[in-house]
């Protein structure tokens, strides 16, 4: 019989057993965190170089590109989703916010794209097309259909990685909450003024609301999608998809702003204009923030609730750009609107008049009211009532600022003009003055300082911390809401053989204040039923 050797421990000691190895770390999975981003990144990919393709096959047989720029464009394309396969194995979330941040502008690089299909000697697109001779038309060739299929894949790409990105959890608070969104607004701005000043007599440059309708509709959809993708990329839950989607919104814009500079530095008949330098800077600034922590902890006060830090500066921010909007509303209300020269046969020096618009006055009496409110916001006692009346009566600079500018539009595109009683009659020309000038400012700062007063909304709103009751007047908001987009629709006045600027009968620069009046009063009722007592009745 076999023997077994007992052992003994000493007294007071417990023998105890080796603990179990662990096995070792495993590195993560690629596509870890559920975020199936590879799909997107695929189409991403085939969409970059689709749109490679069509910058070096001519987008039509009768005119090629102004200069080399293939190269440019290959690399704008191609780089940012190069890098979002860099990241797609490491942070995917990242990446796959970088494809979102992409795809928010490309409906609105197609839709200018169509333009090469609708007429393509109205192109401002030196990059890709421009004639060396008179065209009434042209063909699209390859390039064209490359450039489509490329912006549709983007825009799938956005699809899926929003679908494998889609989160349910609340959203943390961000930092540059305020900056970013102004910042983009900014970069929209730049994007609808002329591209480039031309004195090459084959390309007629001009900003986006002088340009025929897929110019404009494109450069809208890009200035919109700037401004509320960048909003909407810092309410995402996830940092690396805010991050990630900040990115991809500089690197989209850089692909639009940054072709016309190039032909203004490598032709000599083409000039660089300050619109895509802003653009460019904007988004610049933009991209530099999102390598930056953008979750922001909120400072605990006394009893231990969050509290949100800043009021003070937001409302300081909302009412001084609100001063500023009606310093330059006034100050375009005063100036002309637009410098008449005329040059008599033999004189020695030409006689200069200048000229106002009769919408000047209505100018006027916005600037007057916005200042009253953004100097309310200024004043602790009285900014929670000034601040959403201001963020309402922004849209007023809006209205009387576009009926300033079409004046002064339209007398500078009837160009030269011959005066009447033969070859003694004087020549006039008119350009714009500088009350123009500074409408247009008006019109930029009107609109950072509605972004400034909803900030400020959002921020008073969740530092009350209290819920707020259902509406008991829908049916009467729902109908001045009904009324107000009857007004601003229909025509004030009718005379025989004028139609009058309008939502419905000839829309025209008079007509971007309209909508935008109507669009403000509706969304102004639509929140009137879920904010506080207070703001709701201001």
């Amino acid at each position: 019989m076999a023997s077994c050797r007992a052992t003994s421990n000493p007294p007071g000691k417990v023998r105890t057993a080796n603990p179990p190895q662990s096995a070792p770390p495993t590195d993560p999975a690629p596509w870890a965190d559920d975020t199936e981003t590879r799909p997107a990144l695929a189409l991403a990919i085939l969409g970059a170089l689709a749109l490679t393709a069509g910058a070096i096959v001519p987008v039509s047989p009768a005119a090629g590109p102004g200069f080399t720029a293939w190269p440019w464009l290959a690399l704008l394309a191609l780089g940012p989703v190069a890098v979002a396969g860099w990241l797609a194995s490491r942070k995917p979330a990242l990446a796959g916010g970088l494809i979102l941040g992409l795809a928010a502008l490309a409906p609105g690089r197609l839709v200018l794209d169509l333009q090469f299909a609708v007429n393509g000697p109205l192109t401002i697109r030196p990059e890709l097309y421009l004639p060396d001779r008179f065209l009434g038309s042209s063909a699209v060739g390859a390039g064209f259909w490359l450039l489509v299929a490329g912006h549709v894949l983007t825009l799938g790409a956005g699809v899926l990685a929003w679908r494998a990105l889609r989160s349910h959890d609340e959203p943390e608070r961000r930092r540059w909450r305020l900056l970013v969104p102004l910042l983009a607004v900014v970069a929209a701005v730049g994007l609808l003024t002329a591209p480039v000043h031309s004195e090459n007599g084959f390309l007629l440059a001009r900003a986006a609301f002088e340009g025929p309708w897929p110019a404009l509709g494109g450069y809208l959809l890009l200035a919109a999608a700037l401004s509320l993708a960048a909003v909407l990329a810092l309410a995402a839950p996830s940092e690396d998809v805010a991050r990630g989607a900040l990115g991809g919104l500089a690197a989209g814009a850089f692909g639009v702003a940054l072709p016309p500079v190039l032909a203004g530095l490598f032709r000599d008949d083409l000039d660089v204009t300050w619109g895509p330098v802003l653009a460019l800077a904007a988004t610049a600034v933009v991209a530099g923030l999102a390598t930056t922590k953008l979750t922001e902890k909120a400072e605990p006060d006394l009893a231990g609730h969050a509290t949100l830090p800043g009021l003070f500066w937001w409302r300081l921010t909302t009412g001084l750009l609100g001063l500023a909007t009606a310093l330059a509303a006034l100050i375009g209300a005063f100036a002309p609107q637009v410098a008449v020269t005329a040059l008599n046969p033999g004189a020695a020096a030409p006689v200069s008049a200048a000229a106002d618009s009769p919408a000047r006055w209505f100018l006027l009496a916005a600037a007057l009211v916005l200042a009253v409110l953004a100097g309310g916001v200024l004043v602790p006692k009285a900014a929670a009532v000034a601040r959403p009346v201001l963020g309402v009566a922004w849209a007023g600079i809006v209205l009387a600022g576009t009926a300033v500018l079409n004046t002064a539009l339209t007398a500078t595109q009837a160009g030269n003009l011959a005066g009447f009683g033969g070859a003694a009659a004087p020549v006039f020309t008119y350009d714009l003055g500088a009350g123009a000038a500074w409408t247009f400012a008006a019109l930029v700062l009107a609109v950072l300082a509605a972004l400034a007063a909803a900030g400020t909304g959002v921020v008073e709103r969740e530092d009350a911390g209290d819920g707020t009751p259902p509406s008991k007047n829908l049916t009467l908001v729902t109908a001045g809401a009904v009324l107000a987009v009857a007004a601003f629709g229909l025509p004030v006045f009718g005379l025989p053989g004028y139609v009058a600027p309008g939502l419905w009968s000839r829309f025209d620069t008079p007509s971007w204040g309209l909508l935008t009046a109507a669009v403000v009063v509706v969304g102004a009722a639509a929140l009137a039923t879920r904010s506080r007592p207070k703001p709701a009745a201001a």
